[in-house]
C-alpha cells in the first residue's frame, strides 16, 4: 500500500534540505551572525564586526593551489585592508588541523603568514548559513564567495566565483573603497570607478535642487539628472 505519509515526509526533508543549502543572505541583509572556531581561537562574529568593515570570504579547500594563490595575497595585503579599517575573515570546510598545517606550510614555503582568522567549518554550519555551498558547483567544498559587510553588519556587496577562477583583488579593494567613498560623501560611482575618479551626484528632489546645479561649476553636467564632480580620495 502506497505511504502518503511518507512520501509527504520525504519530500518535506528534500526541500528543507535544499533550502540549507541554497539560503543565501542578500545585500541590505543583516549579516547572520554565528561562532566558530578559527586558527586566531574562537569567535563571535557580531563582535568581530563591531565598528569595523570585514571582506569575509571562503576557499573550496586547504591546500589547493588556487586558494594557495587568494590565501596568500590577502596575507600580504592585509596591512592594507588595515589602512582602510577593514578586517579579514576566511573560512573553508576544513579542520583546524588542517588549516593551521595549511598556514604553516605556506609560511614555511613562501613566507607569508596567514594572521587573520580562518573559520574550520567541517560541519559547513557557517557554510550554509552564507549560501557558500551551492550543489551544482560542489556540496562539499564552498564556492569562492565573498561578503563585504560594514561597520553595523549590513552586507553590502557579494561576489561568487566558482571553484576553477581565483579572485580579483584589485576589484576587491575597488569596490571596497567605492562603498566607503561613496558611504562618507553621499555619492554613487559610475562604470568603472577607481580612485581619483569623477563620482555622481545623486539626482535633484527638488526645483530649486535642480536650479543649482545650473550654477554649480563646479560638476560637470551631462544632463539635469546626471552631474559628476572631482572628490579627494
Amino acid at each position: 500500500m502506497f505511504e502518503y505519509g511518507t512520501l509527504y515526509h520525504q519530500i518535506k526533508t528534500d526541500m528543507e534540505n535544499t533550502q540549507e543549502y541554497t539560503q543565501m543572505p542578500r545585500i541590505g541583509d543583516k549579516a547572520p551572525d554565528f561562532e566558530a572556531i578559527t586558527t586566531t581561537g574562537k569567535l563571535k562574529f557580531s563582535d568581530y564586526n563591531k565598528g569595523k568593515w570585514i571582506v569575509f570570504f571562503s576557499h573550496p579547500a586547504d591546500f589547493t593551489p588556487v586558494c594557495t594563490t587568494e590565501m596568500s595575497a590577502f596575507a600580504v595585503e592585509e596591512p592594507k585592508f588595515n589602512a582602510m579599517d577593514t578586517k579579514l575573515l576566511g573560512l573553508s570546510i576544513d579542520s583546524i588541523h588542517s588549516h593551521i598545517a595549511w598556514v604553516h606550510n605556506v609560511k614555511e614555503k613562501m613566507g607569508i603568514s596567514m594572521k587573520f582568522p580562518i573559520i574550520a567549518d567541517i560541519d559547513m554550519k557557517v557554510s550554509k548559513l552564507y549560501g557558500m555551498l551551492q550543489p551544482g558547483e560542489s556540496e562539499t567544498a564552498a564556492v569562492r564567495a565573498v561578503f563585504f559587510i560594514d561597520p553595523t553588519g549590513k552586507i553590502r556587496l557579494i561576489m561568487y566565483y566558482p571553484l576553477n577562477v581565483g579572485r580579483n583583488m584589485d576589484e576587491i579593494f575597488r569596490v571596497l573603497k567605492a562603498l566607503q567613498v561613496s558611504d562618507e560623501h553621499k555619492v554613487a560611482m559610475p562604470l568603472n570607478w577607481k580612485p581619483g575618479a569623477k563620482v555622481i551626484v545623486p539626482p535633484p528632489k527638488t526645483l530649486v535642487d535642480m536650479e543649482e546645479r545650473d550654477t554649480n561649476t563646479s560638476y560637470e553636467k551631462i544632463d539635469f539628472y546626471l552631474c559628476k564632480k572631482e572628490l579627494a580620495v
